[in-house]
Formats: structure tokens, C-alpha cells, sequence
């Protein structure tokens, strides 16, 4: 499995410390969107040709990371 903390960093001097693909200024977020209306690994790659496949699992790792922990509470009704 890929240790997505080799591929993503968060520092304040870069894009306000959103998370970010390393050595680039392209957000987690703006990854893990693509990927959720239908991008391709290939598509993100040719359009950011900075990254690889291993920084785009990495994002979908970070973002499981990230809410593997989280509580919901429901309301009852």
C-alpha cells in the first residue's frame, strides 16, 4: 500500500495549508473532484502532467485517512 504521507503535504506557506500534491500547488481536493465526476487516472495525469498515479491514490488514501475516525451523530426523530 502506498504511504500517501510521502505524497501529500499541508504547510502554511503553501495555498494557505490546504493539503497538496508534493512539489506541486495542485490541492487534494481539486484530485479527489475530478475523480468523483468521472475523471481517469489517465485523464488527471495528461491534464497535470506533475503527477502520478501513485500521488492520485494517494489522495483517495489521504482522504480515507482523514474520515476513518469520524463520528456522525444522527438525530433521532
Amino acid at each position: 500500500m502506498i504511504d500517501w504521507t510521502l505524497h501529500i503535504e499541508s504547510d502554511p506557506e503553501k495555498l494557505f495549508g490546504k493539503p497538496i500534491i508534493k512539489n506541486t500547488r495542485i490541492p487534494v481536493d481539486l484530485i479527489l473532484e475530478k475523480l468523483a465526476v468521472g475523471d481517469t487516472t489517465e485523464n488527471l495525469i495528461e491534464a497535470y502532467p506533475r503527477i502520478t498515479k501513485e500521488d492520485i491514490a494517494a489522495c483517495l488514501l489521504f482522504a480515507a485517512d482523514s474520515i476513518k475516525n469520524e463520528v456522525v451523530i444522527s438525530k433521532a426523530s
